[in-house]
């Protein structure tokens, strides 16, 4: 059975007990954070929406939609088999916070993972809200 605790915030939050897990969801090193402040227990890079996709977007919300939809698509590719399948194993066994450097963590590819793996636990998404 799949932990019912998916949640997602900034990765400059300080981090809380609650969090359980601590992933990292994001293709670069967040500008500003050394790693031993980070907590982190997982950082999945492979998870992350390809360069290209994230170049599109841009984080420019009108865009949200589409980049969700491609972001999927791309989970569901063989490049992304692996992380994925690793993040639903975590998310079995522990409550897990995805952490992104994102400005805007509610159009982020953090909240459409937090979405898509609690969605498998028919589980709404939540954000943990500092």
């Amino acid at each position: 059975m799949m932990s019912q605790h998916v949640t997602y915030r900034r990765i400059y939050e300080a981090p809380i007990p609650s969090d359980g897990t601590r992933v990292l969801v994001d293709r670069v090193w967040p500008r500003g954070i050394r790693k031993e402040a980070a907590h982190l227990d997982e950082w999945m890079r492979d998870i992350a929406p390809s360069t290209e996709l994230r170049k599109w977007y841009g984080h420019q919300p009108e865009r949200f939609a589409e980049f969700r939809r491609r972001y999927l698509a791309e989970l569901r590719d063989t490049r992304h088999r692996e992380a994925v399948a690793q993040l639903r194993e975590i998310a079995r066994e522990h409550p897990v916070t995805l952490l992104t450097a994102t400005r805007d963590v509610d159009h982020s590819q953090a909240a459409v993972l937090a979405n898509w793996i609690a969605g498998e636990a028919n589980s709404p998404d939540r954000r943990v809200d500092t």
